[in-house]
């Protein structure tokens, strides 16, 4: 574990480096877990280590929070705090001196990799699951041109509309709802004008969150066609919210990454 600046606290990440690292930089695939993961569900769940392996990508999977903070609340529920970062700077008290995981993500955990591993810091994408597929979505459509790809496995896409991102966005950026805004992938789409984005979500049809109404791709879609992004949306019959959907189609998330980051 490594000390982080941004979040004040020790924090874990798992790395997988394929062959190819033993002799050239590679291009890194980062990827954001959801609600009440660690940094092992990816690298243990996924199977992803063969595809990385095939494509030559590094895959950096960090924590979903920073732990051990010691904040008044953070154990208590599972859907905020512990567990629950959502992948949004917090400005509100007691929050806004340890929850900073956008900028984690977006920057320091990047500088920390570049550093120390044989990572090519001009080639990096993104993706993640549930909240980490809210996280990949809003870091890539805040930062034009910065992640070459981007993918995501049953993404809360609108959580400013959803019981969950409400509950989070109010306690970490308080009440005023403009600044929600700034971390919904929908409401990001709609103003996005940067490099061509290509955008692959696959989402399962069987899904309870899908039919709670807590991931609204719909939403994200229709903000997507305004704007011409590109977005392939595959929803797949027969499957939860669960690893094993992500253990299903994980290769061909790599490959989507593969075929920007081995441009």
């Amino acid at each position: 574990s490594v000390s982080s600046s941004e979040l004040k606290c020790k924090m874990k990440f798992a790395i997988y480096l394929p062959p190819k690292a033993e002799s050239s930089k590679c291009p890194v695939l980062y990827w954001l877990s959801g609600l009440t993961c660690t940094e092992q569900n990816f690298i243990t769940k996924a199977g992803s280590q063969q595809a990385a392996s095939e494509h030559g990508i590094i895959i950096v999977a960090p924590d979903t929070s920073p732990r051990g903070c010691n904040i008044e609340g953070e154990e208590e529920s599972w859907d905020f705090g512990t567990g629950a970062g959502f992948y949004v700077n917090a400005t509100q008290e007691p929050w806004k001196t340890n929850y900073r995981m956008y900028s984690y993500v977006t920057e320091e955990l990047p500088r920390l990799i570049n550093s120390n591993f044989p990572a090519d810091p001009e080639k990096m994408s993104i993706s993640g699951h549930s909240m980490g597929g809210h996280g990949a979505l809003i870091c890539a459509l805040k930062n034009p041109g910065k992640y070459k790809s981007v993918s995501a496995f049953a993404p809360i896409c609108n959580p400013i509309q959803c019981a969950w991102g409400q509950k989070a966005f109010s306690g970490y950026l308080g009440p005023d709802k403009s600044t929600w805004e700034l971390y919904d992938a929908t409401v990001l789409a709609e103003s996005y004008s940067g490099p061509e984005l290509d955008i692959l979500i696959d989402q399962g049809r069987d899904d309870q969150f899908l039919s709670a109404s807590q991931l609204l791709p719909d939403n994200l879609i229709a903000a997507c066609s305004k704007k011409k992004i590109p977005v392939v949306f595959r929803l797949q019959q027969g499957y939860d919210h669960s690893y094993h959907f992500i253990f299903s189609f994980i290769n061909d998330h790599i490959k989507h990454h593969a075929k920007y980051l081995n441009a």
